[in-house]
């Protein structure tokens, strides 16, 4: 049998494999992740046997140059951000190309579990599962994102798209101030034309995620007067911090909790005579007694929310609340800064589409757009408004993510990087 003949003989059984909708060079792109794959599973390995919680700033860099070792090899040029600017490690930053399309691609090096976790290595379970310390929550979108980028690199096909890839050391618990703290996201956004993220989404297959909601912290001062019990609701004593409090809580739930993809919460309320928060410790004390009135209240919470103007009127709404004040009381709040929302715009929509084909085409099926609800906020929401599209949710797929019980389904390693790969090979023809 001549050379030709076994070139055609390998690219119909690709198609034959793979769906029949592959080009012969995708179908090639395929045979090049499959080749490489025990590699890859060894590296996924590797990279979760390091201990990287947020806090254990060694472990976060050594899992940095890990990817950094790996990039420098592709040929992208990369450095490390110190993140001593914002409390944290730092990121990992990476270059390749000056022509084409311009594609952000979006990761976290950290996890959940401190280095004095007692969930801290890989272990296979059997065939298809293994558990591991951020497998899910990202290590695997990280090796995911790599190896579909080395299958392209390996048969020439990133030559006509620009990438810049951001992997983050705080996205589990993010540094302080966050416009340093997520400056390296932002700034790649601002260059990119498109986002990509490779966190895990709700862990479904035939999901990806077109939008986030944001999430922001709130904190809210009340103040009464202080007075014997029995002179409550009197002309010249009012009702209380507490009593005030409550009613601005209630206000809250009955004019924000029907609004579709919003939520409100209050985590933590303090009231009495005498009231101490610490907002930083998520704590705080309290001094009252039943025959006194309250003098001070305070509680704290968060808003998620779809969109930017979803945001700002759920702001407006809880000042006017606020400002509404039982007699002899008064109240502020004061709004965080936070994660934003990443709204699902047309665009994003259009995008999603392609991915899916790439998905049908590869014989998988659809993929649809995840509930909000159900994809908390990530990284991609400090790049999705600064781009034309952007979409998430590309990674390692499984269960029990900021658990010991964080489970992968391997079965989604191999078919989440066939889809990375092809999706940014067709972005590369646009």
């Amino acid at each position: 049998m001549n050379i030709i003949l076994k070139v055609v003989l390998l690219l119909s059984l690709s198609f034959s494999v793979y769906g029949q909708k592959l080009t012969a060079i995708e179908a090639q792109i395929v045979k090049e992740i499959d080749d490489y794959l025990p590699t890859a599973r060894y590296q996924l390995e590797q990279v979760v046997n390091i201990n990287s919680g947020t806090m254990n700033f060694s472990g976060v860099q050594q899992v940095g140059m890990y990817f950094k070792k790996q990039l420098d090899a592709l040929g992208f040029d990369t450095y490390w951000q110190s993140g001593e600017a914002f409390g944290r490690a730092g990121h990992l930053v990476a270059n390749y190309g000056n022509t084409g399309k311009k594609v952000l691609l979006i990761g976290h090096l950290d996890t959940v579990f401190a280095k004095d976790d007692s969930f801290q290595k890989y272990l296979e379970i059997n065939e298809r599962y293994v558990s591991g310390p951020g497998l899910t929550d990202m290590k695997g979108g990280n090796v995911i994102m790599i190896s579909a980028i080395r299958a392209l690199k390996k048969l020439g096909l990133l030559e006509n798209i620009n990438l810049r890839i951001v992997l983050t050391g705080d996205e589990e618990k993010s540094g302080s101030p966050l416009n340093l703290s997520k400056q390296a996201i932002v700034d790649a956004a601002k260059w990119a034309e498109i986002a990509l993220g490779f966190e895990d989404g709700d862990s479904n297959i035939k999901t990806a995620v077109i939008s986030r909601r944001g999430a922001i912290n709130w904190t809210l001062t009340v103040t009464g007067k202080a007075a014997h019990s029995s002179q409550i609701f009197t002309e010249n004593i009012g009702d209380g911090a507490i009593l005030e409090m409550a009613r601005i809580l209630n206000d809250f739930r009955q004019s924000l909790s029907s609004i579709e993809n919003l939520t409100f919460n209050p985590g933590l309320v303090l009231g009495g005579t005498t009231t101490s928060l610490a907002i930083k410790n998520s704590n705080g004390n309290s001094f009252g007694k039943n025959n006194v009135i309250a003098k001070s209240a305070n509680a704290t919470g968060d808003i998620r929310a779809i969109s930017p103007k979803q945001l700002q009127q759920t702001k407006k709404t809880m000042r006017e609340i606020v400002r509404n004040n039982l007699p002899y009381t008064c109240a502020e709040i004061i709004f965080h800064s936070g994660y934003p929302p990443m709204p699902p715009t047309a665009l994003n929509k259009k995008l999603l589409g392609w991915y899916s084909q790439v998905s049908e085409d590869l014989g998988y099926g659809k993929v649809i757009a995840v509930n909000p609800r159900k994809a908390g906020a990530a990284d991609i929401s400090f790049a999705a408004n600064h781009v034309d599209m952007s979409l998430d949710g590309l990674g390692l797929m499984g269960e029990g993510g900021h658990t010991i019980n964080e489970v992968a389904d391997m079965s989604s390693f191999s078919k989440n990087t066939y889809k990375a790969a092809l999706l940014i090979y067709r972005l590369s023809l646009l």
